[in-house]
């Protein structure tokens, strides 16, 4: 059986590479005419300098010399295009978007992690999806889980100022925010407590596990993309499972060890969950969350939904480790990106500080969610973060057919005349510039590349709104836009806000002597630039606020 399946994969790779071959030096396309950086190797292209850790500085390069369209050699010289133009955005995310779908390595990854949630689903039934989970993440929703929010925060609180009671001191500040992250969507999503939230608690496995997927990922992008659709086609699960614990290859077993802590805590919570329901209100009632968590509401609506709207337990099964995922790292990310500019920022911490504390004289309580989304500065720190620091700075798009590109600015070919249109051929990759895009000097002005929240106090430059940029966010790109947009993010940006309402009042945060490098991975994350792991860590000082 392992004979004829390596047999099939060795064929199979030999005739996608002769196809590759073949496209590159003998079919000709529109897209040998984009300008782009040239392959540093005939094997890999650019995707070494595009796919990288310290990848920020080239994705810079890149955007300002070749503008909103560029072509990107990859494996064996073969073409993809690095979007970034706003019309050419808009009919990739919203326009063409059942034209310019996920990849095949996207989905069947996403899959293999976390099951058929959201992220591993396409066409009807990713609409299906979206259709029972859109009512979840309701305004109202949100008001009803402000209270959860600031309580497990406080826990947070609590255990910050038991560690500088005695003065400031060097706190590792990302691992709190990951597990506060993971407790705010376990309490108010899944009905579930992860971590207590104290000095002496163990992290959760899954808040440690998680914490390593995107830079274990990372370390094997390129099979990962050009093999692992292969491999799932030619296998079965149960076969994947055998091979994935016989290959002696340290980050594929990371990884493997890393699914199986999230398989297995996805399973107890909907197992609980499924309990608790079966056996009726007063059940649901005695659990965390006390039947208002997301989980709790899905399953409900679930249940009295139509046999066509109904999802299966495998789908529902997904959405629990594809929420704990989506809700945890992306936003432990933002919050500790922000903690780390304001620590670098101390007049901006104090401008906020000076606001979240006439807000609490005005309250006198913690405000609910409809006076703390309001608070214009800590919106404008929010909002401004995001623009520049997306936590997620590309993802990638496929076309299924041939299709015509419009764009807003004109490009020059290789061959000297401007492009106003591409013809993308079928099997094309695009990646999506989301941090290029929210970057864009032709929108945002000369000072695109500074953090400057002031910016969104006063009205933005009208090239903003022009732009027609297809966010669903704020002209910005961070969270997507049409039917693949992030579901939870007012769930995410409330977090923020909780988090920070919280933390800046009663602590000062500076930076320390390490110094920290971000890394370009699928979600940014802070590490030392001393650190030869590139262990995910934010060391800042901490002390209370006068």
């Amino acid at each position: 059986m392992l004979a004829s399946l390596l047999n099939v994969l060795i064929l199979y790779g030999i005739s996608w590479t002769l196809w590759k071959l073949y496209r590159r030096f003998l079919a000709r396309s529109a897209l040998d005419n984009i300008p782009g950086p040239k392959a540093k190797s005939f094997f890999k292209g650019v995707f070494s300098e595009v796919f990288n850790f310290n990848g920020w500085d080239f994705h810079a390069e890149m955007a300002a010399k070749y503008g909103g369209v560029i072509k990107i050699k990859a494996l064996f010289g073969e073409n993809q295009l690095y979007v970034f133009d706003p019309k050419a955005l808009h009919h990739i995310i919203v326009k063409d978007q059942y034209i310019y779908e996920e990849t095949s390595a996207f989905i069947d990854g996403n899959n293999m992690i976390f099951g058929r949630g959201l992220l591993a689903t396409l066409g009807n039934e990713h609409r299906k999806q979206r259709k029972m989970l859109n009512p979840v993440f309701s305004i109202a929703h949100m008001r009803e889980a402000t209270p959860i929010f600031y309580d497990i925060v406080h826990k947070m609180e609590a255990a910050f100022v038991t560690q500088v009671e005695k003065g400031p001191k060097e706190i590792e500040v990302l691992s709190w925010m990951s597990r506060t992250a993971l407790e705010l969507i376990g309490q108010s999503g899944l009905g579930y407590s992860f971590d207590p939230l104290t000095i002496d608690a163990v992290p959760h496995r899954f808040s440690t596990s998680v914490k390593q997927l995107t830079v274990s990922l990372m370390k094997i992008n390129t099979p990962r993309r050009y093999l692992l659709p292969t491999f799932v086609k030619y296998t079965t699960p149960s076969i994947r499972r055998a091979l994935a614990n016989l290959v002696n290859w340290k980050d594929l077993q990371d990884i493997r060890r890393i699914v199986d802590v999230i398989h297995e805590t996805s399973v107890e919570i909907f197992e609980s969950k499924k309990k608790a329901l079966a056996e009726g209100d007063e059940a649901v009632q005695r659990q965390i969350g006390h039947g208002k968590d997301i989980l709790s509401i899905l399953m409900r609506a679930n249940m009295e939904a139509s046999e066509s709207d109904r999802l299966s337990d495998t789908e529902l099964l997904g959405q629990v480790s594809t929420l704990i995922f989506a809700a945890m790292d992306t936003t432990s990310s933002a919050l500790s990106r922000i903690l780390w500019l304001l620590a670098n920022h101390q007049d901006v911490q104090d401008k906020l500080r000076q606001e979240i504390r006439e807000a609490k004289r005005q309250h006198e309580r913690d405000p609910v969610y409809d006076d703390l989304v309001v608070l214009p500065y800590m919106d404008a720190v929010c909002r401004e973060t995001l623009r520049l620091y997306s936590p997620v700075s590309t993802v990638t798009r496929t076309t299924r057919q041939d299709i015509v590109l419009p764009l807003s600015t004109p490009i020059n070919g290789l061959d000297g005349k401007e492009i106003h249109e591409i013809l993308v051929p079928s099997n094309t990759d695009i990646i999506v510039g989301l941090m290029a895009a929210n970057r864009n000097f032709e929108i945002w002005g000369p000072d695109a590349l500074e953090w400057k929240p002031e910016r969104w106090l006063s009205p933005l430059p009208e090239t903003v709104a022009s732009a027609h940029i297809p966010g669903v966010y704020s002209h910005l790109m961070t969270f997507l836009g049409g039917s693949r947009a992030c579901i939870g993010f007012k769930f995410s940006q409330l977090e923020m806000k909780v988090v920070l309402f919280t933390m800046v009042d009663s602590f000062r945060f500076s930076p320390t002597k390490h110094d920290v490098v971000w890394q370009m991975g699928g979600i940014a994350t802070p590490t030392l630039a001393s650190s030869k792991t590139r262990y995910p860590q934010l060391p800042l000082v901490v002390e209370r606020a006068n």
